[in-house]
């Protein structure tokens, strides 16, 4: 059965860059490609990109089963590693990579994480 867990990272953004580039590579590496059926294979998951300057604060709210926890979370940090991402539209964004732990689920962020292990 698939829990609820939050995953916060931190990247560097030029004020030009997309703040969506981040999350768009973190599903391409959870779920292969930005259009599928769902549910998403490894880990539904929703991605809230922060800008604070050149920081962008990302939460990732994912649901997954316990066993696969700690590989979702390695995932995630390999995405935001690589520091670009080219979109559908011919567009790639590019940040740095700076931290990336495991976080605690705001009461919000625990009920939405609810719902998509549900699905």
């Amino acid at each position: 059965m698939r829990e609820p867990y939050v995953h916060e990272a931190t990247v560097a953004m030029g004020p030009e860059g997309d703040v969506q580039g981040p999350g768009a590579a973190i599903t391409l590496e959870l779920c292969g490609s930005w259009e599928h059926r769902p549910p998403c294979p490894l880990a539904a998951h929703h991605t809230q990109a922060l800008r604070d300057g050149e920081t962008v604060l990302l939460r990732v709210v994912f649901a997954t089963e316990p066993e696969h926890e700690n590989d979702v979370r390695r995932r995630i940090d390999r995405a935001l590693r690589t520091g670009s991402v080219t979109g559908p539209d011919g567009i790639t964004t590019q940040w740095e990579f700076r931290a990336g732990k495991a976080g605690t689920l705001s009461p919000a962020e625990a009920d939405h994480g609810r719902r998509i292990a549900g699905t």
